[in-house]
């Protein structure tokens, strides 16, 4: 009879080899799609490489800084964390549109200057609205204080979310969809009665088309979309060198460094549009990698809600409490959700939009924060290893002995 291996991966482990795996994809092809065509035949790191190898430094120190906090700790406080993190989203989203304090790149103002660097306050109230909709949805508050089967109570909670929606939404439609469609699957998940939402979906799909029709831009982006060659070296250039990439790529790809639609070509080649780098170079077994270690998230995310609910037949550990259900429900499905709308755009699938790869593209306060998003989801992880017991697996008290002489 075989024994189960005593090398069987565990949850925290698949998690972090999906995360290293993303950082270090990042590394490559930032440092790839920053090389420009110089008299320097050797190796050298390009000014944005270094920047973003020192950001993954930082991000990485924080995923594991972070999974290693007492979670259980964290949970406990999860009201006063939960308005802490929304309080400080709200007050960044409303600085940074404040003259002469938020920093205006590219005709857009989404970043506060921190002296050696600068946050972006979108990324801070993405996961913010993710901790204060599974802090006030988690089932100990709902029915000791909020009881978000009523209606107003429910309308309290969603005001300040609709608040920070509305102060990211002025300079940035495609985080403002995000944050709105996340907090939509967190709010199914947690039950809410589908006419609550029925009332609160057209004020709100409204609001979305009076800000994608205010601004001229937005609108000639979605007619572009239509048809992407009626007018090639303005709307439509950034979809035609997109598809261009895909197309010289092909399955193998040109191979690393070697990608010719980053020299000046594909705008954005190392934020919004490096997965068409990706699939450039590293063709469609690039593509699928990057696709694959996105569901290894996903995956840990669905076994982690699993064990939550005590597997198939079994009562429900976290029934009292459904706080550390919905938090990784929620980061998952920004995680995902970011990177799929991210593909999508570089497919040519949806109309463009400002959006990184998580973890991929390039960036500070964003890769940083994720991967302190993610780390909470290493937490929760490490916390189910140390108090679930292991399913199917046999104790072997005599592992570790040394062998009897003959």
């Amino acid at each position: 009879m075989l024994h189960p291996s005593i090398y069987r991966l565990r949850l925290q482990d698949i998690l972090t080899i999906c995360v290293l795996g993303l950082l270090c994809l990042g590394i490559l092809m930032v440092q790839s799609a920053a090389m420009n065509i110089t008299e320097q035949i050797t190796w050298h790191w390009t000014d944005r490489g270094a920047k973003h190898l020192l950001y993954v430094a930082i991000a990485l120190l924080t995923f594991f800084a972070v999974g290693h906090l007492n979670f259980e700790k964290l949970a406990a406080r999860k009201n006063r964390i939960a308005i802490a993190s929304l309080a400080i989203a709200l007050i960044t989203c409303i600085l940074v549109l404040v003259p002469h304090i938020g920093t205006s790149v590219k005709g857009a103002r989404r970043w506060l200057p921190l002296g050696f660097t600068q946050v972006q306050p979108s990324e801070l109230a993405k996961w913010a609205v993710v901790i204060f909709l599974a802090a006030t949805l988690s089932n100990e508050n709902r029915t000791a204080k909020i009881e978000n089967r009523k209606f107003f109570p429910l309308l309290l909670i969603l005001l300040p979310i609709a608040a920070i929606c509305l102060l990211v939404v002025i300079e940035d439609f495609g985080t403002a969809f995000l944050i709105a469609l996340c907090a939509l699957t967190i709010l199914l998940v947690a039950r809410v009665k589908l006419w609550h939402l029925a009332i609160l979906a057209p004020p709100a799909i409204a609001a979305g088309v009076w800000f994608m029709t205010h601004k001229s831009y937005r609108m000639t982006r979605m007619m572009s979309f239509r048809d992407p060659f009626a007018n090639p070296q303005r709307e439509g250039y950034h979809m035609i060198q997109s598809l261009l990439s895909f197309s010289t790529g092909g399955i193998f790809g040109t191979g690393l460094g070697r990608g010719v639609q980053k020299l000046g070509y594909l705008p954005e080649d190392t934020t919004d549009f490096i997965f068409a780098v990706i699939c450039e170079e590293l063709g469609l077994f690039g593509a699928i990698l990057t696709i694959a270690l996105y569901l290894g998230i996903l995956y840990v995310a669905w076994q982690s809600i699993r064990n939550m609910l005590g597997g198939s037949g079994t009562p429900a550990r976290h029934s009292e409490n459904s706080f550390p259900l919905l938090l990784v429900f929620g980061i998952a499905s920004m995680i995902c959700l970011q990177a799929l709308i991210n593909i999508a755009v570089a497919t040519v699938s949806v109309p463009p939009k400002g959006m990184s790869l998580p973890l991929v593209s390039a960036g500070g306060s964003g890769l940083v924060i994720t991967s302190a998003a993610l780390g909470l989801l290493l937490g929760i992880c490490r916390s189910q290893t140390r108090t679930l017991p292991s399913e199917g697996v046999e104790e072997h008290p005599d592992i570790g002995k040394p062998a009897l002489a003959m």
